[in-house]
């Protein structure tokens, strides 16, 4: 990994611990350069990749695919419901196929936690690896996305108080940001559940509830309750779940004008935030969105760097 003259080259990207603050802030500023239009982006061969997601995605998975057509990259089809997995075939020989086929670069999504330790470790898979999301462990693009949502907002993260609400335990781009957002100056603090909170984070933040801090954030950051990752003992009540650590429209009243609304979505309408903030003024979800391609494109432009 390196930096020369503000661009990025990685071999892999497959968590955010491994980034320097460098790297990570020109990556931030190559997906504001693409998202301007202004970069210079031209390919010296034939580049391919796939995207193999074997958990349910839109943003992440079709945003990687737009990032990989405007920049030009043959994007083969893969799905898992389909492929050779039905088989009894492991992800790392579905990825070692991959690479024996000349694909360049792969974007996988999958269950389990730090599979890619194995992938990046091989001597024979020449293929790049990004991280997707892995389980309910990192998932550095979207948390890369977010910090560009943010720097365009602020211009720093020095000293921004940042709050993330909700399934915390279980939430990858909480992992993500949290680590990213510590080392980066912000000062950070968690609600939600307490059950749904663990003392390891701690070292991060500070934990409140959400009706001690949402009149003094700079950024408030919801998660989706992820009823996937939960095994079904818990009651739950969408109503009282919005009430006690939603975005009601009282607390969103009482934001400072400055604040900004996050969500890695898919929003939980009038569970995480009410329907009728999901698009309101100090809302950036959509932001987040269309960030999600040009981040994306500086990191697969970084990648593809780190093979030249």
């Amino acid at each position: 990994m390196a930096v020369t003259n503000g661009m990025v080259s990685l071999k892999h990207l497959v968590t955010m611990e491994t980034l320097s603050n460098e790297e990570v802030l020109g990556l931030i500023k190559r997906g504001i350069t693409f998202k301007q239009g202004k970069a210079d982006f031209h390919l010296d061969r034939q580049y391919f990749a796939a995207n193999l997601f074997f958990e349910s995605s839109t943003r992440t998975h079709k945003s990687f695919e737009v990032a990989e057509k405007k920049l030009g990259l043959d994007v083969i089809e893969f799905d898992a419901k389909t492929s050779s997995v039905n088989k009894g075939e492991t992800l790392y020989d579905t990825i070692l196929t991959m690479s024996a086929l000349g694909v360049d670069i792969c974007v996988v999504r999958h269950s389990k936690d730090d599979y890619y330790k194995e992938l990046i470790d091989s001597r024979t898979i020449q293929a790049s690896i990004i991280n997707g999301g892995d389980g309910s462990g990192q998932h550095p693009s979207q948390s890369l996305l977010d910090l560009m949502t943010i720097y365009q907002e602020f211009g720093t993260f020095e000293d921004l108080k940042v709050a993330i609400a909700g399934d915390i335990t279980h939430s990858r781009v909480a992992k993500s940001n949290m680590q990213i957002l510590k080392r980066l100056g912000a000062q950070l603090y968690f609600c939600g559940p307490k059950e749904w909170y663990s003392h390891e984070f701690d070292v991060y933040g500070q934990y409140v509830t959400i009706d001690e801090i949402i009149d003094q954030v700079d950024v408030m950051m919801f998660l989706r309750v992820q009823h996937e990752r939960h095994d079904g003992r818990e009651s739950f009540s969408k109503e009282g779940y919005h009430r006690l650590y939603g975005l009601t429209k009282e607390r969103y009243n009482r934001l400072k004008e400055s604040a900004i609304i996050m969500h890695p979505a898919p929003v939980n309408r009038d569970v995480e935030i009410k329907d009728d903030l999901v698009e309101a003024p100090k809302s950036r979800i959509v932001a987040q969105m269309q960030n999600g391609v040009f981040v994306r494109m500086a990191i697969i432009e970084a990648v593809l760097r780190g093979k030249a």
